[in-house]
């Protein structure tokens, strides 16, 4: 996926301003991609990070969430997605295990839900 500019995230999600993005990005709410070389000392953004943008402005001006909830909003969605991250590692390491491993990590789930 191309990498949009600073300019083409401002002109493509509605009612975001520049200054708007830019106090986005010192807050570390939306942190564009850092591995790669910035046109005019601006940043480039992923699609992801352009989607948390929308998702961001959407909140923001749809909703008129305010900066402390918003942060607060952001910081559960950012632990909900490592969580998510980490169960897939746990399951891929479960699978790797030999069956018999795997059914008594299965057993001893059953007896810890089971109580």
């Amino acid at each position: 996926m191309p990498l949009m500019t600073f300019d083409e995230v401002v002109a493509q999600v509605q009612a975001l301003t520049p200054a708007d993005l830019e106090a986005w990005i010192a807050q570390r709410w939306v942190e564009p991609a850092a591995d790669v070389e910035k046109p005019g000392g601006r940043p480039l953004f992923r699609e992801v990070d352009v989607a948390r943008v929308r998702l961001i402005a959407e909140i923001r001006y749809e909703f008129g969430v305010t900066d402390d909830a918003l942060e607060l909003f952001l910081s559960v969605l950012d632990q909900s997605h490592d969580l998510r991250r980490r169960l897939r590692l746990l399951e891929a390491a479960i699978k790797a295990q030999p069956a018999e491993t795997r059914a008594a990590i299965n057993r001893t789930l059953r007896e810890i839900v089971g109580r």
